[in-house]
């Protein structure tokens, strides 16, 4: 009898394991290839939502990035409570997430373009409700803060797109060229390929896998959540504004202690901008900084991609398989379709 009881509750465990294992292994096929949304057409609407900072005296912005959309074929519509003010917010958190819900749950919506970043979306994650979204996926658009909803939606397994917001459009087309113009690339589903001019400290090889990322304190500030994004197999971007270099380290540090270069097949850094100066010197330079904290791993590493918060901020489709060719002149970065 105690036999037969052990045989029995060996072959439980073994097809526990087994289905365990297929399980792991659907997730893995699931995560592989994300969803990607319908590409724009003419005709299309695209809604302009503030689910982040205050857009005082933003109006006039607000309104070249709408003119800018119909002048591509497309239909604007705007978030509510998207002039709103609560302190630092635009409008209360309850009427940020009340916007954004509205636009992921009309299926004529097609894209969900961000207003501008600052910060306030990491407060509203946990009201939204995904369900409709999953049902008729759009393209979610933005940087610097909503990478709190890139992060996210890819983990529900959708692509998103790191590009221009609303707001940039306080320059003039002219200084922005290039940005516009893959911002339009990415939406209306023409492929996105860049040459990138080699930095001395690039470290040179070749990988593919997908595209994930963002704002740096932004992925630090999603550790631990369910919104932490996994890394594995996969190439990282990241950007910076406004940090110090040891505040930069310390969130690269966490990165590291969370394992998010472990099994990291690449990295590409895009801008670090408007490094504060601190009295006690750093030492290096962010190059190194960056280096030194990867130095035990062997995936190349990309540095001045042109994207983050400077004029030429290129866009990028996170969730998307991407190639990168690092050589010691001219880089690649080439997107799958």
């Amino acid at each position: 009898m105690n036999k037969l009881y052990f045989v029995v509750i060996l072959l439980l465990a073994c097809s526990f394991s087994t289905n365990a294992q297929h399980s792991n292994d659907s997730v893995r096929v699931r995560n592989s290839n994300l969803i990607q949304s319908p590409y724009l057409q003419k005709g299309d609407t695209i809604a302009i939502v503030a689910p982040a900072g205050v857009l005082k005296n933003r109006e006039k912005e607000i309104q070249k990035a709408a003119k800018l959309a119909k002048r591509w074929g497309l239909h604007v519509v705007f978030g509510k409570h998207m002039y709103n003010q609560g302190n630092h917010f635009a409008g209360t958190d309850a009427e940020r997430a009340e916007d954004l819900q509205k636009a992921m749950d009309n299926p004529t919506i097609k894209a969900i373009w961000a207003a501008r970043g600052g910060y306030g979306t990491v407060r509203i994650l946990d009201r939204l409700d995904f369900t409709k979204f999953k049902e008729s996926p759009k393209w979610v658009i933005g940087y610097s803060d909503i990478t709190a909803l890139h992060s996210h939606i890819h983990n529900l397994g959708f692509e998103t797109i790191h590009g221009m917001m609303a707001t940039s459009m306080i320059d003039s087309i002219q200084d922005i060229k290039k940005t516009v113009a893959t911002f339009k690339k990415a939406l209306f589903g023409k492929r996105l390929k860049y040459k990138v001019v080699a930095n001395t400290h690039n470290r040179k090889g070749k990988a593919s896998g997908q595209l994930v990322g963002g704002n740096l304190s932004i992925l630090t500030s999603m550790l631990g959540s369910k919104s932490q994004m996994d890394t594995k197999g996969k190439i990282l971007f990241i950007e910076e504004i406004g940090e110090y270099k040891y505040s930069i380290d310390r969130m690269l540090q966490s990165l590291k202690r969370a394992g998010f270069f472990t099994h990291c097949k690449g990295l590409i850094v895009g801008d670090i901008s408007n490094i504060k100066n601190n009295t006690t010197k750093w030492g290096t330079s962010i190059e190194q900084l960056i280096l030194d904290v990867v130095a035990e791993y062997d995936f190349p590493v990309l540095f001045d991609f042109p994207a983050g918060h400077e004029k030429d901020n290129r866009a990028l489709i996170f969730g998307r398989s991407v190639e990168i060719d690092v050589k010691k002149k001219i880089s690649y970065v080439s997107f799958k379709q």
